[in-house]
């Protein structure tokens, strides 16, 4: 026998922990049908990680976690779009817990992630689309190029980036309802009496629950950049009509986006300004006047004034939260001599001799 310090280490054996952990990472590759050179990083840095206390020491559920982050790891670097949230749904894991183990891991192993490009996972999203191919249950006039379909989609996430609508959310609902809001912009026609649901279906893709809500942000932040084009002040657009003046809405979108949330802080500006300058520096223009005297071209120049301000959802509708109760005037001191009431008397009565003995001495 050849003592284990003059062996070469071909014929070790690794940890079982080890083996289950690298057959876990080779099938979350299959999975996901990512190329052999991903699976051979992936694992590689699995290796790595096990060696350190950080990770040999961890709890089993994080070990298993570690697999899926190193996958995660693999494909940002090369610019894979991934989700974090796609991997914790394969693992049915929770996002708090995978994150940790994600900072950890990038922490010890001393890496650098790029930041996931919103244009490259646009494309690897509506490549399942099955609208962008002839099939018997998609109707003719819902087929669409798919470059078209792209370019749009694309513009429109830009667009929702710009709004605040994509920052620290997950991005494929609002790919979901990019992807829906340009499909009917190219052919509104027949596809505006479309549903978010039934688009989802022919498409062959889920349906996420938020995508209804991303689906009207969208909605607004387009309502209030129609409002500032002056060729379209003359309709009475709403969340349908809207769609069909995206192409405008996109090849303007700096302009409009600017225009649209700068000119509500004009208008407080104005508010303000009749208690704090002089009479004499009131512009022809200055909405509050025009309609106090009922002049109908206020209503043109107040368009935009039931416009949010250009802010996170989360700002703008915060979550209610309970209020703490007001404290109330301290309670005196018990001194003995309170009155004591007929139902605190009776609650200490327990058998029925007291009861009846009791109803003998009120009558008496």
């Amino acid at each position: 026998e050849v003592a284990y310090s003059h062996s070469t280490g071909q014929k070790e054996q690794l940890s079982r922990c080890l083996q289950r952990g690298i057959r876990r990472v080779q099938d979350l590759c299959k999975v996901l049908q990512l190329p052999a050179v991903f699976e051979e990083t992936a694992v590689s840095y699995f290796q790595r990680a096990l060696q350190l206390p950080a990770f040999h020491l961890a709890s089993l559920e994080k070990k298993e976690l570690l697999g899926g982050c190193c996958v995660f790891v693999t494909c940002r670097q090369h610019s894979w779009p991934l989700t974090m949230g796609t991997v914790c749904s394969l693992l049915y894991a929770k996002q708090d817990l995978f994150a940790s183990v994600y900072l950890s891991l990038q922490k010890e192993l001393g890496l650098s992630v790029p930041a996931l490009s919103l244009a490259d996972l646009v494309t690897t999203h509506l490549n399942s689309f099955r609208l962008c191919q002839p099939a018997a249950n998609v109707p003719a006039p819902f087929l669409e190029d798919k470059e078209k379909l792209l370019a749009r989609t694309v513009g429109i996430v830009e667009l929702a980036s710009e709004a605040w609508l994509v920052t620290g959310r997950h991005p494929v609902p609002i790919v979901t309802a990019a992807a829906f809001l340009a499909w009917q912009s190219l052919q509104p026609g027949p596809r505006l009496s479309c549903p978010l649901a039934r688009f989802c279906r022919l498409a062959g893709v889920d349906l996420p629950p938020p995508a209804h809500l991303r689906l009207k942000e969208l909605l607004e932040i387009l309502l209030a950049m129609a409002s500032q084009l002056s060729w379209l002040r003359g309709f009475n657009l709403d969340k349908k009509t809207v769609v069909k003046h995206i192409g405008d809405l996109l090849q303007h979108r700096v302009f409009l986006l600017k225009n649209a949330f700068s000119q509500q802080d004009g208008e407080e500006q104005q508010d303000t300004a009749p208690g704090q300058g002089s009479p004499g520096q009131g512009s022809p223009s200055s909405p509050p006047v025009a309609q106090d005297k009922g002049c109908p071209s206020a209503g043109k120049g107040q368009r935009g004034g039931t416009l949010r301000p250009l802010l996170p959802p989360c700002l703008i509708h915060p979550r209610k939260r309970l209020r703490p109760a007001a404290p109330s005037a301290p309670e005196p001191a018990p001194t003995g001599d309170e009155p004591i009431s007929d139902s605190e008397i009776e609650q200490y009565l327990r058998s029925p001799e007291e009861i009846r003995a009791f109803r003998k001495a009120k009558a008496w």
